[in-house]
């Protein structure tokens, strides 16, 4: 006898196909997402270049708006935020680090009060007084900013470190590793996240604070936007803003490129 289809018993059912990607929008790490940002902040750059070419400058605002102005005080303005932003990585992840060991743990309340301080203490407040006591110039507005954005980078990077499961770190030793190891290739690669968004905070009160680096003498698109207010120049001030602003962006966006290259994968 013929068995026909109708006939056969049913047998265990095939798994479903994946389901296809949806194609409606791109992901966020897609490399259309990614040009996202640069091309909005390239937009508002040149938006900014089309509206002052369109204004009558007077004599003040042509000499203040030159090109080789502005690029001498964004440079300014980058290398402080550089520079500042190099010293808080130097100092902040190491002593993070080390203040979640088992032995110098008891003196992180301590350290965290002093950065607490650093951070309560209003930009302009710790420039003034650093004029006041040592000087002005790029070194002292440099010392300024590491006190002012030290703090979110050290307390991240404390718990990012607290935050790893500990039963990892114990399979890890358990493996044979060595603490130092278990530090480089366990706790600080899960630990990326928390501490990228600690830098990235960081970074941008840098920018934003490296403004008032201009009234020590260091130099910086603050130049701009004091000229702006104290001489009532709209099309000055509103540079130095907008260049700020687009800084700022640009940085975290450069944060959050670094933070996809380094956070394990997986996660």
């Amino acid at each position: 006898m013929t068995v026909t289809a109708h006939d056969a018993p049913a047998g265990p059912a095939a798994p479903a196909a994946p389901a296809a990607p949806r194609n409606g929008a791109a992901g966020r790490g897609s490399p259309l997402g990614l040009l996202v940002t640069p091309l909005l902040l390239a937009a508002a750059c040149l938006a900014l270049y089309l509206h002052i070419n369109g204004q009558e400058l007077d004599s003040i605002e042509t000499r203040a708006l030159d090109r080789e102005v502005i690029t001498r005080q964004l440079l300014e303005h980058l290398r402080l935020v550089g520079a500042s932003t190099g010293l808080v990585i130097a100092l902040a992840i190491p002593l993070g680090v080390l203040l979640t060991r088992p032995g110098p743990a008891r003196f992180a309340w301590p350290v965290l009060a002093l950065a607490n301080m650093g951070q309560a203490v209003p930009s302009i407040g710790v420039l003034v007084l650093l004029a006041v006591t040592v000087g002005i110039g790029f070194q002292q507005a440099l010392i300024a900013l590491v006190l002012v954005s030290v703090l979110p980078v050290l307390r991240n990077t404390m718990v990012g470190l607290r935050g790893v499961d500990r039963s990892l770190i114990d399979a890890a030793r358990g493996m044979g590793l060595t603490r130092t190891a278990v530090l480089l290739r366990v706790e600080l690669p899960l630990a990326v996240p928390v501490m990228m968004a600690g830098l990235r905070i960081a970074l941008i009160l840098n920018v934003g604070s490296a403004t008032l680096a201009t009234y020590t003498n260091a130099g910086g698109l603050g130049g701009l936007i004091d000229t702006g207010i104290s001489l009532n120049r709209t099309p000055v001030l509103l540079t130095g803003c907008v260049l700020t602003a687009v800084l700022a962006l640009a940085c975290d966006w450069l944060i959050g490129l670094a933070e996809r290259t380094l956070r394990p994968r997986g996660l």
